[in-house]
């Protein structure tokens, strides 16, 4: 069962989703022609339902804690597992080695198993467009010893009874707190443990060197002034691992926060205006369907890249300002925007911990761009979709954050499968 948070019934749904009963959506070898050719067939074979996700200022800014189990994007993660976060090595950017940005997590809880009572799968990804054109020969690599990743997924799941939250239903009120179990997070980044600690102060932490650096040049650098000046009469402005000018900054470089909201694409009429020849990612606009769209079908003979362009626009056009799409049906696929770049079953990796196999669960659509407010120029983020595999059993280990697996299919005009 999977949960999303809808402003319009914050209370039911949490209580819902702690109930278990609020859901979004009740072998090697070569990659040759033939085999994408019966991918293509099995799509058209049946319509799986999917949840549609979208983006919204939450009408009340407690429903982001922990303790709600939010879907949300932007700004920092609601830690699921406050306490066993991921690893050094694992929030890193593969490639260039910074630290990873948060970009969304969805509340996605498996009914009838008890490890997955509360289940939420986070995104991460480097904000370098060169980092994910780099990105996309690593994962055409099959198998490899070592993956260098740009984009990163990980699941977490707890059952009902945990050390970090109540059993019951939470109560969402002005006095909502985040559990106070918790580990101490980057004075930067607010996101990754801070497991480094400033020789200066010996208050302010950080998840790496970089973030150190940059908070240094931004105001941390001024804190210690300001801290030397002062420490003969108080020190109580740096005590407690507080530092206020460091949530000011923090804000002005991560993307901005959203809840995410749901509703069955069922829900949706097909309404949609299709563009011969933008293969942007720039919002479809919506306009009453009718003939054209098959015809133009038909103009593309030949050429799969604008025929899928096409389709997917079609598809999506039924509600143009979704982010997300959902679902937990094991027989469902992306809605791929292009024919070329999409992976074969061979290119999706076995569970890095029980060594099952991966199911598509979700996609994250490039109008989530738009609304993070991200650049439209040539060296901003961009991508056509970004699809997440998971471990089909949800399987259970000792590690907290487990790695899951994303395809990012980026736009023909940007890139090309090697």
């Amino acid at each position: 069962m999977v949960a999303i948070t809808s402003e319009e019934t914050e209370i039911e749904v949490l209580q819902c989703s702690v109930e278990n009963t609020t859901s979004l959506q009740d072998s090697d070898g070569d990659y040759d022609q033939e085999e994408e050719e019966e991918e293509e067939e099995e799509d058209d074979e049946e319509e799986i339902p999917v949840t549609l996700g979208f983006v919204e200022q939450p009408k009340n800014p407690n429903s982001l804690l922990p303790q709600f189990f939010p879907s949300k994007a932007g700004g920092t993660p609601a830690w699921l597992d406050p306490v066993d976060l991921p690893s050094e090595k694992s929030r890193n950017c593969g490639i260039c080695g910074d630290p990873l940005q948060f970009l969304l997590q969805v509340y996605a809880p498996i009914s009838g198993k008890e490890s997955t009572f509360h289940r939420t799968l986070f995104v991460f990804m480097c904000t370098s467009m060169t980092c994910l054109l780099q990105d996309q020969h690593q994962q055409w690599k099959r198998r490899p010893e070592k993956q260098c990743r740009s984009v990163k997924v990980f699941r977490c799941q707890l059952p009902r009874s945990n050390a970090y939250y109540s059993s019951e239903p939470p109560k969402l009120d002005k006095a909502s707190r985040s559990p106070r179990v918790g580990a101490l997070l980057c004075n930067w980044c607010g996101t990754w443990k801070g497991d480094k600690v400033c020789s200066g102060c010996r208050n302010a932490r950080y998840c790496s060197e970089a973030h150190q650096k940059v908070h240094w040049l931004k105001g941390h650098k001024k804190d210690h002034q300001q801290m030397n000046i002062s420490s003969q009469f108080s020190e109580s402005s740096t005590s407690n691992g507080k530092t206020t000018s460091n949530q000011v900054v923090t804000r002005k470089f991560l993307w901005t926060e959203f809840e995410i909201s749901h509703e069955d694409e069922a829900e949706y009429e097909y309404d949609t205006e299709v563009s011969e020849n933008d293969y942007s990612s720039s919002l479809v606009v919506p306009k009453k369907k009718d003939e054209a769209v098959e015809a133009m079908m038909g103009d593309f003979e030949g050429d799969d890249d604008r025929r899928s362009w096409t389709s997917f626009q079609v598809r999506v056009g039924k509600a143009p300002e979704q982010v997300l799409r959902y679902t937990q049906d094991s027989k469902a696929k992306p809605l791929w925007p292009m024919a070329s770049g999409r992976p074969s079953k061979v290119d999706i990796p076995k569970c890095n911990y029980c060594f099952g196999p991966l199911c598509f669960e979700m996609q994250i659509l490039p109008q989530l761009l738009y609304f993070l407010r991200v650049k439209n120029d040539v060296d901003s983020l961009d991508w056509a979709t970004i699809a997440v595999y998971t471990c089909v059993d949800s399987c259970e280990t000792s590690v907290a954050y487990k790695e899951e697996f994303a395809w990012v299919q980026l736009n023909s005009q940007t890139t090309t499968p090697p």
